[in-house]
């Protein structure tokens, strides 16, 4: 193995660790920060969602053939976004619920 080949093989393993432990804090603090119980049960399902349709994704952009799996990345490029925007929205809308439910604490 040459030195440029090694060098490969750690970076790809590095960034694939970096990777996965910035998805494991940032799914971690996306939980965390949440401000009630529906809030709280909203984030870890869309959580499981997503972990499972990446996971989904990788397996599968691993398992498929060269020419077709390039095509993974049309409903992957759509449907991420979409599912972004619909997650905060509705992540926004229980957060407001919840707020206008809360009895006001005083000072």
């Amino acid at each position: 193995m040459t030195t440029g080949v090694m060098w490969g093989w750690i970076g790809g393993i590095a960034g694939g660790i970096i990777g996965l432990a910035g998805g494991v804090v940032g799914t971690y603090f996306s939980v965390k920060n949440t401000k009630g119980p529906r809030e709280r049960s909203f984030m870890i399902k869309s959580s499981v969602v997503c972990w499972t349709g990446i996971l989904f994704f990788l397996g599968l952009l691993l398992a498929l053939p060269n020419p077709y799996r390039w095509f993974l990345w049309i409903p992957y490029g759509i449907l991420l976004p979409l599912g972004i925007t619909f997650g905060n929205r509705k992540q926004q809308a229980i957060r407001q619920e919840e707020s206008r439910n809360k009895p006001s604490e005083a000072v």
